[in-house]
């Protein structure tokens, strides 16, 4: 039987498989170290933490918290000035934070 046809069935292989490694990581969008990435995973899941337990209940579910390099993304609706500044204080009060950008809009009855 010839087995001439296993050479190039191996680089096509091939060459399909590294198409779809570079496909695959073209889609992640950090280029962050792996320790960075828990070290803001970690300041992202204690600002929601301290948000939950410091900030209006009814605000919590649409503050959406999102960090990269130690600066806190804060985005969503709430209420009130009062509940959009308060959540900025939180935020930077967390240990790791280098700045916070607060995108809150305030939308009167957002909390409810």
């Amino acid at each position: 039987m010839p087995t001439n046809w296993v050479q190039p069935m191996r680089s096509f292989i091939l060459a399909a498989a590294m198409t779809f490694s570079i496909g695959a990581f073209a889609g992640c969008n950090t280029v962050q170290p792996p320790d960075q990435q828990v070290k803001d995973a970690q300041i992202t899941t204690e600002v929601k933490g301290k948000l939950a337990s410091e900030v209006r209940p009814s605000s919590i579910a649409n503050i959406n918290v999102n960090t990269t390099n130690g600066v806190v993304s804060l985005a969503g609706a709430v209420e009130s000035a009062e509940v959009r500044s308060k959540a900025q204080t939180v935020a930077q009060s967390v240990s790791g934070v280098v700045r916070v950008n607060n995108n809150l809009q305030v939308v009167p009855g957002a909390g409810h």
